[in-house]
């Protein structure tokens, strides 16, 4: 499938995973929106894109409906009628394990990696079923298929809630036409590893995926014609495979 001229929204588009993603798809010429909680953040990711295909940004707190609810009215107004939604939003904290976890991290995170991903898709859904067409695509982790201590409690339980998220959506608008892929990267050389008790050293760092090797599964996935669905991909570097 073609993406020229296709309306793509990234959540969690103004870094890491989803600002590589966005600007994958930029380079496809699609037309491209981003979107993060950091007006200053989605300002940055718009202004710091260059070149014939720019990105549009809008800010929004994906954990907020009402917030949610005018980011698709701004997007179906300033950019067009969605025909890929990306989920990329994610946090996660220091203060990780059951031990020592604070309730209201553990809260937070289940809201932005699970809740905000199930309120994008619902306000994605309406426009996709009438087109009788969509590619929607979770970023997960691979935390969300094996219990990782790396990665900690909250930001697992969050993962491997949004994975059953994906795979119930899929088998419920089949049928219309709208696909949903989950992807589960292992590490990842992201903003968010920062947030780990010790942050990896650059030299760890380099042994890792990069944004754009999740973004070229993305791209992958969004060529494949209507008949080819992906429900899962994994992806991790060669130290982190998965038995």
């Amino acid at each position: 499938m073609e993406l020229q001229d296709k309306v793509v929204l990234v959540t969690g588009g103004t870094s890491g995973i989803g600002l590589g993603v966005a600007q994958a798809f930029a380079a496809e010429g699609a037309r491209v929106a981003v979107a993060g909680s950091s007006a200053a953040k989605v300002k940055q990711a718009v202004d710091d894109r260059s070149g014939s295909n720019t990105l549009k940004g809008h800010p929004c707190d994906v954990t907020d409906r009402a917030q949610v609810a005018s980011l698709f009215a701004w997007l179906a107004q300033d950019v067009g009628s969605i025909d890929i939604l990306v989920n990329s939003a994610g946090i996660n904290v220091a203060k990780r394990m059951m031990a020592n976890v604070d309730p209201a991290d553990f809260d937070r995170i289940m809201l932005v990696n699970t809740t905000g991903t199930f309120n994008c898709i619902h306000a994605a859904l309406p426009t996709m079923r009438q087109k009788g067409a969509g590619l929607i695509v979770n970023v997960g982790s691979v935390a969300g298929a094996r219990v990782m201590p790396l990665a900690g409690m909250p930001y697992c339980v969050s993962k491997f809630a949004t994975g059953a998220l994906g795979r119930f959506v899929n088998l419920e608008e089949a049928a219309n036409g709208i696909k949903v892929t989950t992807i589960y990267p292992g590490e990842t050389n992201t903003p968010l590893v920062d947030q780990r008790p010790e942050p990896p050293s650059a030299e760890r760092r380099a042994t890792m995926l990069q944004p754009e090797d999740i973004a070229a599964c993305v791209i992958m996935v969004a060529k494949l014609p209507p008949r080819a669905v992906v429900p899962e991909l994994v992806i991790t570097p060669p130290h982190m495979m998965l038995d």
